[in-house]
C-alpha cells in the first residue's frame, strides 16, 4: 500500500464511506483499499480498540474481522497460557531451554500477538497468503517483531508441526464449509483436530483448541483425547468461545474442571466437574414449591451464558443455596438476595398464573412492558398478542413454568 493511501486512510478514519466512495481523490490514492481500511477500522474500534487505535495497523476483508478474536476473549486466553507456562522452566532467565508458541491458524492474528510477546521463539501460521502479508506487516508494530511468519496448510504430515516440539500451541478451526455455510462440529472445521490431536500431543506440551460456541461440551470430550481442563467464555451475555486445553495423558471426562467465565464488567468464573453435577439432588427436593403464596418479595436468577451453555444446572443450587423453579426451566429463587449469584438477578414485585383472573389482576393498568420467557411454551411475539402488551413502559414480566407445569408470570424489577 502506497505513501497516499495511507495518508488517506489517517485523514478520513472517521469519516462515512459512502459519502468518500463517492468523492474525488488523487490518482495516487488506491481508493478500493483505502475505503476497505476505513471501514474495517471503524468495525474494529469496539472488539478490537488497541488495533484500532495503532497507527498503520491494516485489516483484512470484513468476513475475517467478523470470525476474528476480540480483544477481551484474546487476553483470556493469554491468561490461560501463561498460567500453564508458569510451572514450566523459563528460558528468558537463562535457565532450561526457551518457552516456543505456534499458532497454527493464525487468521488475522488477535490471539497470536496477544500471546506470542510470552514466548521467545513465536511462529504463526496461515493457509491464506492474503492473510499473511497483513501479519508480516501487523506483528511488528504490535510487539511481535521476534515471530516467524510461514503460510502452509496444516495437516496432518504439514512441517509446521513435524518441524520441533512446542511449549503451546494454538489452533482456531475455520467453522465455515466450501460454500461458506457455518458449521460446528469439530469434523466439519477445518483444519480437522480430530485427525490432527495425535500430532498435536506429540508435538506440543500444551495445545489450546478453540471450537465453536455451539458444539455440545460432552460431544466435544468424546471426540478428543488428552483433554486437561475446558473453558466456556461469554462477553456481554453471549456465550463467544469454547476452549479446551489439550496435553499427553488420558483424563476421566467427567474429572475434568469446567471454568464457566464471563467477561461482562467485573469478570466471574464459575469451575464444576460433570462429576459434580450429577451428584446433585435426585427427584424434586430443590424444586421451588408450586404454591405461589409467598413468592413476592423472593428473588429470582439466571444464571450467565456460559454456566447455561455449559450445563452446570444442578451444582448452582448447592453453591448459592437457591431453589430451581423445574427441571427444565433454568431460573432460579431465594429467600434473601444473593448478591454473588453469577448471572441476572430480579425481585419478583408480583405473579400470576394464566387464568384470566389473575392475568387481569397483575396487568391492570400496564398495556406496554419488557416481557422474557424462560422454559416456557410460547416466543415473546405470541405472547405480547395474548396479553395485548405493547413494547415498552417501565414494567418488566418473565413467562416462566413450575416444578408442577404450572404457567406463572412474573413481574419483576432488577436488582
Amino acid at each position: 500500500m502506497n505513501a497516499a493511501t495511507l495518508e488517506f486512510i489517517r485523514t478520513h478514519a472517521n469519516d462515512d464511506i459512502r459519502q468518500l466512495a463517492l468523492g474525488r481523490v488523487h490518482a495516487d490514492v488506491n481508493l478500493r483499499e483505502a475505503l476497505a481500511q476505513i471501514e474495517g477500522r471503524q468495525v474494529a474500534a469496539r472488539k478490537l480498540p488497541t488495533c484500532a487505535a495503532t497507527d498503520g495497523f491494516l485489516f483484512p476483508p470484513r468476513l475475517s474481522l467478523e470470525q476474528c478474536s476480540s480483544e477481551a476473549t484474546a487476553r483470556y486466553k493469554r491468561d490461560i497460557v501463561a498460567r500453564l507456562a508458569q510451572s514450566l522452566p523459563l528460558g528468558r532467565a537463562g535457565e532450561g531451554p526457551a518457552l516456543s508458541f505456534i499458532d497454527l491458524t493464525g487468521g488475522l492474528g488477535i490471539d497470536f500477538m496477544t500471546i506470542a510477546p510470552l514466548f521467545e521463539d513465536a511462529t504463526y501460521v496461515e493457509h491464506n497468503s492474503d492473510l499473511c502479508e497483513l501479519a508480516r506487516h501487523n506483528l511488528p508494530l504490535m510487539g511481535c517483531s521476534h515471530a516467524k511468519v510461514i503460510c502452509e496448510e496444516v495437516a496432518v504430515g504439514c512441517s509446521s508441526i513435524a518441524s520441533q516440539q512446542y511449549t503451546m500451541m494454538l489452533v482456531d478451526p475455520a467453522r465455515r464449509d466450501a460454500v461458506g455455510r457455518k458449521v460446528a462440529r469439530i469434523e466439519d472445521c477445518t483444519p480437522d483436530v480430530c485427525a490432527l490431536q495425535g500430532k498435536l500431543r506429540s508435538h506440543a506440551r500444551y495445545t489450546l483448541i478453540k471450537l465453536s460456541p455451539m458444539l455440545d461440551l460432552t460431544a466435544a470430550f468424546r471426540a478428543l483425547n488428552g483433554i486437561k481442563e475446558a473453558h466456556v467464555v461469554s462477553v456481554d451475555g453471549e456465550c463467544k468461545e469454547l476452549l479446551l486445553v489439550m496435553c499427553e495423558g488420558e483424563r476421566d471426562n467427567n474429572q475434568i474442571p469446567i471454568y464457566c467465565v464471563d467477561l461482562r464488567g467485573q469478570a466471574t468464573t464459575f469451575c464444576f466437574t460433570f462429576n459434580e453435577e450429577k451428584a446433585m439432588f435426585q427427584g424434586n427436593a430443590a424444586f421451588l414449591s408450586p404454591d405461589r403464596v409467598g413468592l413476592t418479595g423472593r428473588f429470582l436468577y439466571e444464571p450467565n451464558a456460559s454456566i447455561l451453555k455449559a450445563g452446570a444446572f444442578k451444582t448452582v443450587c448447592r453453591r448459592f443455596a437457591v431453589q430451581k423453579l423445574a427441571p427444565d426451566t433454568h431460573l432460579y429463587t431465594s429467600a434473601t438476595l444473593i448478591d454473588d449469584f453469577p448471572g441476572r438477578r430480579w425481585r419478583i414485585i408480583d405473579s400470576a398464573s394464566f387464568a384470566k383472573k389473575d392475568l387481569r389482576r397483575l396487568l391492570a393498568g400496564i398495556d406496554a412492558a419488557d416481557l422474557s420467557v424462560r422454559g416456557f411454551p410460547a416466543s415473546v411475539a405470541m405472547l405480547r398478542r395474548q396479553l395485548h402488551l405493547r413494547e415498552g413502559g417501565n414494567s418488566h414480566f418473565i413467562a416462566s413454568t413450575l416444578v408442577d407445569s404450572t404457567k406463572i408470570l412474573f413481574r419483576v424489577e432488577r436488582v
